[in-house]
């Protein structure tokens, strides 16, 4: 265990009191020569915000001095919430005339004022910014006489920045900028910048993706030393990396993605044994071979953390020489795998398993719908085209559906909310939007992810090796009350909510609200009532998946963990993992599963706000047309309609004009004062589109009744 460790594990005890450093020195027997090292230490220690120094120069742990550290989630309307650092230390409010100069994304430290009496929430005060997360700002330029400012496009940044006449760099009025920060906002003044960049008019065709990409700081060039690496690596396997491979060419095998997929990470064989059970082969792509540690390009793809896939464009974590070429399990072609052989019988168990360094040659690249089609509709013209593959076909559906029952019946949590393919034209308008729907192929795919995650996992949680895991901790219990105390109001109530919860309990639920009117808010409920899931640098399991081990091993190209975890593995495989490469890794591990964690997030926002963008866009030639909707969310401030294409808009409390609504924030209802009408989740409800706003990504409805 490190000094600095020792330092927080010392300050969190319960007996620990501050300490000055003198008294500290003396606790871990720190030598005169060693003084400044342990100043540096402390020093570097209050700068992440891991401990406290107060006035009277003595260090604590935050949580222990009423104080919380953590990144500040700002709400347009101007409060915000501390998500701490430390996962087991419940959120802060924090009210707007207590941010101090904060903004969103920052990291900081905060007084715990009160813990209010009613919602039992602590609220607080920002005393520390100990990181700005914002050094640039996208936005809409706007000019007046004696000076200009700009309009950030993120609702969360609820200031406007001041730029001077001299810092314009040639922006007119109404163009997207990008604006870097000169001087921080304060308690009653705005912050100021210069524009650094001059992105296009705001109306251009393509500028509204470019600023989403600019505002996330996503780029599809990487660097030139990157560049340079990549220019080395042939098209080809190298000859002679194939002796030093277990040959699996002669296995019959296939990849099985959706139609405009470019970066294929995955390919499945199947065959039943004697036995009656099934060997089922999951072969992921070696990138590992390409992307060796301590690379340039090694470095871009942990900065990068994840391919981000935004509605017009893939922004890759690996250059597309790679992701699209020699790492992708074209047809035809050899290429390097890192393959899980697992024998599974009838009730979904894997018996055994194998990893090895494979060298494979695709049968076919098959599509979703294809495979679909031949399972669901039996198409003659396609089973005639893969006739070769159609049992095969079969044969993976069989198992699918045993993999699938042995989680159902273990407890796994299956939300079924509907994504959304947008389809836009060559110039990038949006022409359709539709459910993207999940077929039997893609089950298939699913299902044999997850116990090749699964299994890989466990072995290596056995093995105590230090690895990436993919975790969803247990809900808080204080959460699960809430949510217990609501659906009570519908007649249910979830059983055993004294310690701990299985996910079972909440299975079960979702079947019993299945094709009901609240279905749709109670799954919605249900899922705010859960932790996010995330990376770790320890086994916590997974609570969704009802999985004591899980791990992301299957997508290499796309994502910086599943590299990680590649190489870990073999490693492993060829005996390297003495204790200093483990005690180095136990160190690197943690940060890539943080870093991992921090752009997954982030990937997530930019992708969605690019679709709600090409919705807004869709949306914008239908005002006055009439749609059937369900109610999707219920706010203070109005309800959210759902359309079946996905589209969701908004009804404002101010637009329904047949009485004066009363929000039940309790049961998440809206209830007419007179006439006592009342809308709630899941109502069917006929709206008209009346205005879009694309810039804010907005859509409003008004009732058509």
């Amino acid at each position: 265990m490190s000094v600095k460790e020792k330092l927080l594990e010392f300050m969190y005890e319960t007996a620990y009191s501050p300490m000055l450093e003198e008294e500290l020195r003396n606790v871990f027997d720190i030598e005169r020569k060693q003084s400044d090292d342990f100043s540096s230490l402390l020093d570097d220690m209050v700068r992440e915000g891991l401990i406290i120094k107060t006035r009277k120069k003595r260090y604590g742990a935050p949580e222990r001095m009423g104080l919380i550290v953590g990144r500040l989630q700002v709400h347009q309307r101007g409060y915000g919430f501390i998500i701490s650092d430390r996962p087991e230390v419940s959120d802060v409010f924090v009210p707007a005339n207590f941010m101090n100069g904060a903004m969103n994304n920052d990291r900081v430290v905060a007084r715990v004022n009160v813990i209010n009496s009613e919602t039992r929430k602590a609220e607080g005060e920002i005393i520390r910014i100990l990181e700005r997360a914002n050094t640039e700002v996208v936005g809409i330029y706007e000019d007046s006489r004696n000076f200009g400012f700009v309009v950030p496009d993120d609702p969360k940044i609820n200031v406007d920045i001041f730029i001077p006449k001299s810092e314009t760099n040639g922006a007119k009025e109404g163009y997207k900028v990008v604006c870097e920060i000169t001087k921080w906002p304060e308690a009653r003044r705005n912050p100021e910048g210069k524009v650094i960049e001059v992105i296009g008019h705001k109306n251009d065709v393509g500028t509204d993706i470019l600023s989403i990409m600019k505002k996330y700081k996503l780029t599809p060039d990487f660097p030139q030393d990157v560049e340079a690496e990549v220019a080395k690596v042939g098209e080809e396997v190298p000859e002679e990396e194939k002796a030093n491979r277990k040959d699996l060419r002669s296995i019959p095998m296939v990849t099985i993605d959706g139609a405009d997929a470019k970066d294929l990470d995955d390919a499945i064989s199947i065959e039943q044994l004697s036995n009656g059970n099934y060997k089922l082969g999951v072969h992921i792509a070696d990138v590992t071979h390409y992307v060796r540690e301590g690379m340039a390009l090694d470095k871009e793809a942990l900065e990068r953390g994840t391919s981000v896939y935004l509605v017009d464009r893939v922004i890759p974590m690996l250059p597309r020489k790679l992701s699209n070429g020699i790492c992708s399990l074209n047809p035809k072609v050899d290429r390097l795998t890192l393959s899980v052989f697992m024998e599974i019988d009838n009730r979904g168990t894997v018996i055994n398993h194998e990893i090895v360094e494979g060298l494979i040659n695709i049968d076919e690249r098959m599509i979703y719908e294809d495979v679909s089609d031949i399972l669901e509709k039996d198409d003659q013209e396609l089973k005639q085209k893969y006739s070769n593959l159609v049992d095969m076909f079969k044969m993976m559906e069989s198992l699918c559906l045993i993999l699938r029952n042995r989680r159902e019946n273990r407890g796994a949590i299956d939300f079924d909310f509907p994504e959304s393919k947008v389809i836009l034209d060559d110039k990038g308008k949006p022409i359709e939007i539709r459910k993207y729907e999940r077929r039997i192929a893609n089950r298939m795919i699913e299902e044999f992810m997850l116990v090749c995650n699964e299994t890989v996992a466990e072995y290596f949680y056995w093995q105590n090796t230090p690895f990436v895991y993919r975790v969803h901790e247990d809900p808080s219990l204080e959460k699960l009350e809430e949510f217990n105390k609501f659906i009570h109001n519908f007649g249910y109530h979830l059983k055993g909510l004294n310690t701990e919860i299985h996910p079972k309990t909440l299975q079960d639920l979702l079947k019993k609200i299945e094709g009901t009117k609240e279905e749709r808010l109670i799954n919605t409920l249900m899922l705010r009532s859960l932790k996010k899931a995330r990376y770790a640098g320890h086994n916590l399991g997974h609570f969704g998946l009802a999985a004591k081990y899980y791990c992301h091993f299957t997508s290499p190209i796309r994502r910086y963990p599943d590299l990680e975890i590649h190489r870990i593995i073999k490693e492993s495989i060829n005996g390297k993992l003495n204790n200093k490469r483990l005690e180095q890794l136990g160190g690197i591990v943690p940060n890539i599963a943080d870093q991992s964690s921090t752009r997954e997030r982030l990937a997530d926002e930019a992708e969605r706000e690019t679709e709600d963008l090409k919705k807004a866009e869709y949306m914008a030639d239908k005002i006055g047309e009439v749609y059937e909707g369900i109610v999707s969310g219920v706010t203070s401030f109005g309800m959210f309609v759902e359309l079946d294409n996905t589209i969701e808009g908004l009804i404002r409390l101010s637009y329904l004009i047949d009485d004066y609504y009363i929000y039940d924030s309790e049961q998440h209802m809206l209830i007419g004062e007179r006439r006592k009408k009342i809308y709630r989740m899941g109502d069917v409800v006929k709206i008209k589109v009346s205005k879009v706003d694309i810039a804010q990504r907005e859509i409003d409805f008004t009732l058509a009744e």
